[in-house]
């Protein structure tokens, strides 16, 4: 049975992300319904949003340039250490939310990570890792069109990182990279007025999203060659076909996850640069 401490603290957290949910919600409700109702297609018209596609077709292709190239994709280990750790947080969260409990959350140096928990259903615990972390991809996408919408995700952000650092207490690795992450969203919050926070936003939903789909793909994983440890090994026993089999529909699932990501953006968002630039003024400003 778990600590009383540790119940609490969870159960604290737990109540934090859904205060922070309300609160931001009306910011959030506000921006959309004011643009989504008077905008019936997805023509990309504003500046802002070319940019955005721009720079998210860029980040595509330097994160799959430095991916492959020996020696520079070590500049990419800090990010895929952060996108594991969305993929532990989402086996740990769906474990907590189907009445299981989690012990611990460790990050391995080699870019692997566990989560050791007890209880939970296993038929949504075990596939929530990959989708759990294109779904935070796809939000982080979605986000990172707005300014404003990059600071209410930085915020759920925030709590799942508590959360996830509270799981991961006793892991170095776990400790430094969520500390780190959760220093480089605060620094964003204050360069012209936020602005630099959807960049880095939209780059890790873009690595996230991007993470999620090669290591299923190629995967040190998935479909190449069969991994016994693997989650969708696991989920095969259990529940039937072939880790394969898993690994293309939840492959073809989180590349889903991130079309709509970039869609909703595309319909909520709007607003010029500027528009974008007086909108963060007003919500929680910085400068």
């Amino acid at each position: 049975m778990a600590p009383v401490s540790e119940i609490h603290f969870t159960d604290y957290l737990l109540r934090g992300a859904k205060a922070a949910v309300v609160v931001a919600g009306a910011e959030a409700t506000r921006l959309v319904s004011r643009d989504v109702v008077s905008r019936r297609d997805l023509a990309v018209t504003s500046d802002s949003q070319k940019v955005t596609l721009g720079i998210i077709a860029a980040y595509v292709v330097i994160i799959a340039i430095l991916w492959n190239f020996p020696y520079v994709r070590w500049s990419l280990w800090p990010f895929k250490m952060l996108v594991i750790a969305f993929h532990e947080f989402g086996h740990a969260i769906t474990a907590v939310l189907t009445g299981g409990r989690v012990k611990s959350i460790s990050l391995d140096p080699h870019e692997g990570g566990v989560t050791h928990m007890v209880g939970g259903k296993s038929a949504i615990t075990l596939p929530a890792g990959y989708l759990g972390s294109s779904l935070i991809g796809a939000i982080l996408i979605f986000t990172g069109f707005n300014i404003v919408a990059s600071k209410i995700v930085s915020i759920g952000l925030g709590v799942c990182f508590l959360l996830t650092l509270w799981w991961g207490k006793r892991d170095w690795l776990t400790i430094i990279t969520i500390l780190l992450a959760v220093g480089l969203l605060i620094a964003s919050w204050f360069i012209v007025h936020a602005e630099a926070l959807r960049f880095v936003v939209l780059f890790i939903g873009v690595m996230s999203s991007l993470y999620s789909v090669w290591d299923i793909k190629q995967c040190d994983d998935l479909i190449l060659r069969k991994v016994n440890s693997s989650d969708a090994s696991v989920f095969a026993k259990r529940y039937g076909g072939s880790s394969q089999c898993w690994g293309v529909i939840w492959s073809i699932i989180s590349i889903l996850f991130l079309a709509a990501g970039i869609i909703a953006g595309i319909a909520a968002f709007p607003q010029s640069f500027a528009q974008q630039e007086d909108d963060s003024k007003n919500f929680l400003p910085t400068r």
